[in-house]
């Protein structure tokens, strides 16, 4: 399995980051936010999907469903071999498919939290199709960062849900589903959107790390 690597070899934690469903790992979103964490101090891993490593290669693999990916996630967790504290997540669909081994991962002691950045809630447009059912149970230290106009969930949209108290969030103003603003909105730029996130992202990791060698189980 294919891995971009990056960031600290003596980071306080790794991060093991999936794609969304149509991007690869090295696409413009993926990269700018790995630079980013990396840049604040953590130990940034990027993998890919069988279908996406397939399109490299000239198939026109569609993105399967999501739990179906659950065990690709799991083996990358495994072929990572991270040695410390890990994370695990993605954009989109990765954040996704992370959020659905992540207790399995953090009740084993595999993982000491989640990182989603732009979670989809919804499909655009729909509303109602909610992918929030396993939420409301989480149990594993979470960081969502969504931007407040992201169509797969806007802050508005989520606001009203029911999730688990475990779930914090990083709203970033007038953020996309790629987390970036429109400057003439905002005054803010999408780099300084994902030096928001990473800054967050590395204070959170700290407290849930500390949080677990404390024993304390909320991570917080």
């Amino acid at each position: 399995m294919t891995m971009i690597l990056e960031g600290p070899e003596n980071a306080p934690a790794t991060i093991l980051l999936a794609h969304g469903a149509g991007a690869p790992m090295d696409s413009a979103s993926m990269t700018s936010a790995a630079d980013a964490l990396a840049s604040a101090g953590l130990r940034v891993a990027r993998f890919e999907f069988g279908y996406m490593a397939a399109r490299r290669e000239g198939a026109r693999k569609p993105p399967p469903r999501a739990e179906t990916l659950v065990p690709e996630y799991r083996a990358a967790m495994e072929a990572l071999g991270a040695g410390g504290p890990l994370v695990i997540g993605g954009k989109s669909m990765g954040g996704r498919v992370a959020s659905m081994l992540a207790d399995e991962a953090y009740n084993a002691g595999s993982i000491v939290g989640l990182l989603c950045l732009g979670y989809p809630f919804h499909p655009p447009a729909k509303p109602a199709q909610l992918r929030t059912a396993h939420l409301t149970k989480l149990r594993s230290p979470t960081l969502i960062v969504q931007g407040s106009r992201d169509e797969f969930g806007s802050r508005n949209e989520v606001s009203g849900y029911a999730l688990s108290d475990r779930i914090e969030f990083l709203w970033l103003e007038d953020g996309d589903h790629d987390l970036k603003p429109r400057k003439s909105v905002t005054g803010f730029s999408a780099a300084d959107h994902m030096a928001t996130m990473a800054r967050a992202a590395s204070d959170w990791v700290r407290r849930v790390i500390d949080g677990s060698r404390r024993g304390d189980s909320s991570g917080f």
